[in-house]
């Protein structure tokens, strides 16, 4: 009795190893930054942001001077004038905000000039990992630089369909 629970325990353990996964991590920051390309692909997105953040910051300082000088000179003027001023420094700021947005915003050009010299590059590093995955055999490929996260995982092992057929929700 005591033989046969050994020898089940050892084929088991034996079993339990033929069927497990390979695991990987990648640290995307460290890969990024020994990139030539990406290196220099951030330093013209700093550099453009530093010129969109200077327009930015001059408009707005001129808008601060607008209303400096409308509050310095607002017991002078008529309504008419004084309501005029009021409508000028808000149309001042609506541009200025709307300027950020073309520059900063989720569509803006610092976002498309992201996309056109960051994606590619990132783009090359996913890959590379497929690669490497598919060659080595890696179940999932973590990726440790901004917490874990997986990277790769291997759609051989996605059992979403499953469990949407379990529920009755596929057929």
């Amino acid at each position: 009795m005591k033989k046969t629970g050994i020898i089940l325990a050892i084929f088991l353990l034996s079993a339990g190893t033929a069927f497990a996964q390979k695991y990987a991590f990648v640290d995307t920051d460290y890969i990024l930054n020994n990139i030539p390309a990406y290196k220099a692909a951030e330093e013209e997105l700093d550099q453009q942001s530093t010129v969109y953040e200077a327009e930015i910051t001059t408009l707005y300082e001129a808008i601060d001077q607008m209303h400096d000088k409308y509050q310095s000179e607002e017991l002078l003027l008529s309504r008419e004038e004084s309501v005029a001023r009021k409508n000028e420094i808000v149309k001042k700021q609506t541009e200025a905000r709307e300027l950020q947005n073309e520059y900063f915003g989720q569509e803006g050009l610092l976002f498309n000039k992201r996309e056109e010299l960051i994606k590619p590059i990132q783009d090359e590093v996913y890959n590379a990992v497929k690669e490497i995955a598919n060659e080595s055999g890696y179940a999932v490929i973590f990726d440790t630089s901004s917490g874990p996260s997986m990277l790769y995982t291997n759609p051989r092992y996605d059992v979403s369909d499953e469990v949407l057929r379990r529920l009755g929700y596929k057929n």
